[in-house]
């Protein structure tokens, strides 16, 4: 991304490092990749779904850096892509794109996903959740 990211301790799920970045704004924003669904020795035929989280429970704390400037979480806005571990390299250059045009306002400089995807908007149109057609029909299958 054209703005310094950090990758520093465990997320919420305690197996996965956070990348925080401060956007334009101040604020603090972050994301984790963490598994959605993984096979287990009770459950060994579950299939593994991986869910990217920008800014999901945000009311967690994050240790910022020193000298760091920030006005707090950023609360305004999250975002949640559900994919299978196969599609989630295609979406990096995407999901930096998703971050880098929703710091500059610009929804609409929103690249093509490069695979399909269900999109659910809330009330007040941010971005909340998203799942590909084929993590979709993985986990309901």
């Amino acid at each position: 991304m054209n703005m310094p990211v950090s990758i520093t301790g465990t997320s919420y799920s305690n197996n996965s490092p956070i990348a925080s970045w401060i956007d334009h704004r101040q604020r603090l924003n972050y994301i984790n990749v963490y598994a959605y669904t993984a096979p287990d020795e009770f459950v060994p035929l579950r299939p593994f779904i991986l869910r990217l989280a920008i800014n999901k429970s945000a009311g967690r704390v994050m240790v910022l850096k020193k000298g760091q400037v920030c006005r707090g979480l950023n609360l305004v806005w999250n975002f949640e892509l559900t994919v299978l571990p196969k599609e989630i390299l295609d979406f990096l250059p995407w999901i930096v794109n998703l971050v880098e045009s929703h710091d500059k306002g610009s929804p609409l400089l929103i690249e093509s996903p490069p695979h399909s995807f269900e999109l659910k908007v809330s009330e007040v149109e941010l971005f909340n959740n998203a799942w590909t057609q084929k993590a979709w029909l993985l986990a309901n299958s």
